[in-house]
């Protein structure tokens, strides 16, 4: 019992040196970088993508399920995006709900005959229709396949050299779509660029622009304010630095969509289809020996709603963590395959080891060295160290993600709003960090098990009216 016990113990501690650690040489990666951006920011780069006819069009690809709360604003604020050529394309994935008769009665759609390319297989399309008050607006009605299957069939309609997905609960903001292109206008390797994503809930949106940021007023989306600060400004920007970033949010990314084409598409058996088609496009490009590159711009803002109940949210975690495992076992003969550079030898590890199993660790450190400790096997100077070092690190780096925000972007003006992130980065260590851990846990359950249901979730919508949609 005393070897398991201190075995266990000593594994808990390594994983969070490690795991912070990497996040802490991130941080410091993010400050330069950061830097580095706020100079480049400041010339007219954006202003001369606007205006170069060289700037490629591109389609805006809507996946929507059950959606009727949010993506009449949603569609709205692309229809208002600054950038010279582009089409949007709703793809209605067999919703149960009013999807359709919103964005008919909003956008006026008239049915139309286009014939579609068969690249990808697809659940059989319905329905097309186009907008009378905008004919960049598409609208496409399916059956029903899944989010996957429905970027599919966005892919196979769209007409442009570049895609961009995003989700149907999403407010771009104006020049976002520009500011993400920037990366692949400048170096033609770029097949994927992703942009920040933050929490909308607490903001004030009128018809498809956020007129006033503010910070949610319930307690849940607050802590995840705090996340997505972490995960993007610092994570993010890390690994998008050593040119093995693993994920462009499904939320807000841009492809090469003859790239995507040449790959199959999206895989449609899993929940993680947007990390899985990262971990492709770095194993076949690096197994292919061709150049490439996927980068991460921090500026590009997409607004999105939160989960604000604890019933919601634990889904949402739940299916994250099954579709990182599904895609990281999937691409696992990746793993210190000499081919595949430091995405091989260093971020599929520290995925596997530390994102996939990670949770685990976690949770048995909270099990065993507390039962150590009352059964003598265990100092309690190493308990109270480990304590110590698992909090600080992780108010350390939450804090850090905050500065990083008032340095680069200051999208939170107020001091008090400022102070509120700076409690609430602490308090995140007392209690979320470990029911989110718990629910990590139960995705790895989950996928143990092969379960594939998305679940439902219930958005407010920007209007503020509650209602069912796809998690």
């Amino acid at each position: 019992m005393q070897f398991v016990t201190e075995l266990v113990a000593v594994i808990a501690l390594v994983f969070i040196v490690v795991s912070n650690l990497v996040f802490a040489a991130f941080t410091l990666i993010a400050w330069r970088t950061l830097l580095n951006y706020r100079r480049s920011r400041e010339s007219a780069t954006v202003d001369n993508v606007f205006r170069s006819p060289l700037t490629p069009p591109v389609s805006v690809l809507i996946p929507a399920f059950n959606e009727e709360a949010g993506i009449v604003e949603s569609v709205t604020s692309l229809l208002q995006l600054r950038y010279p050529e582009f089409e949007i394309i709703v793809i209605d994935d067999g919703s149960t709900d009013s999807t359709w008769g919103v964005l008919d009665s909003a956008f006026d759609l008239v049915d139309v005959r286009r014939v579609m390319a068969g690249w990808l297989p697809t659940k059989p399309v319905t329905r097309i229709s186009v907008s009378r008050k905008n004919p960049s607006l598409t609208v496409v009605s399916k059956e029903n396949g899944g989010k996957a299957d429905a970027l599919n069939t966005g892919l196979n309609i769209a007409k442009y050299p570049y895609f961009c997905a995003i989700d149907a609960d999403a407010v771009l903001e104006e020049e976002a779509l520009l500011r993400a292109m920037v990366p692949i206008i400048e170096n033609p390797e770029v097949v994927a660029t992703g942009g920040i994503v933050r929490i909308a809930n607490g903001c004030e949106i009128s018809h498809g622009r956020v007129i006033k940021v503010g910070l949610p007023r319930k307690t849940l989306p607050l802590f995840q304010v705090i996340e997505y600060l972490r995960a993007f400004l610092v994570g993010r920007v890390g690994w998008s630095s050593i040119g093995a970033l693993m994920i462009v949010s499904g939320a807000f990314g841009i492809f090469h969509r003859k790239t995507v084409l040449e790959l199959g598409g999206y895989w449609t058996d899993t929940v993680g289809e947007d990390m899985e088609l990262i971990v492709r496009i770095h194993r076949e490009k690096r197994a292919e020996g061709v150049p490439y590159k996927v980068a991460f711009v921090p500026d590009p803002v997409c607004w999105t709603e939160a989960p604000s109940s604890v019933r919601i949210l634990g889904r949402q975690r739940r299916r994250w963590q099954r579709g990182l495992m599904e895609a990281v076992y999937r691409h696992r003969a990746a793993i210190f395959e000499p081919r595949q550079g430091v995405f091989g030898r260093f971020a599929m590890p520290f995925f596997l080891v530390i994102e996939c199993w990670g949770p685990v660790f976690e949770l048995f450190g909270y099990v065993i060295v507390p039962v150590a400790w009352l059964l003598g096997v265990l100092a309690v100077e190493f308990m109270i160290a480990l304590l110590i070092l698992s909090i600080a690190w992780g108010v350390l780096l939450s804090v850090a993600a905050i500065a990083l925000e008032e340095f680069g972007f200051r999208k939170y003006p107020l001091r008090r709003q400022v102070i509120r992130l700076t409690v609430f980065s602490i308090l995140d260590n007392f209690g979320y960090r470990q029911i989110t851990n718990l629910w990590r846990v139960q995705g790895i359950l989950q996928w143990l098990r092969g379960e594939k249901s998305w679940g439902t979730m219930t958005r407010q919508g920007f209007s503020q009216d509650s209602r069912k949609a796809k998690a």
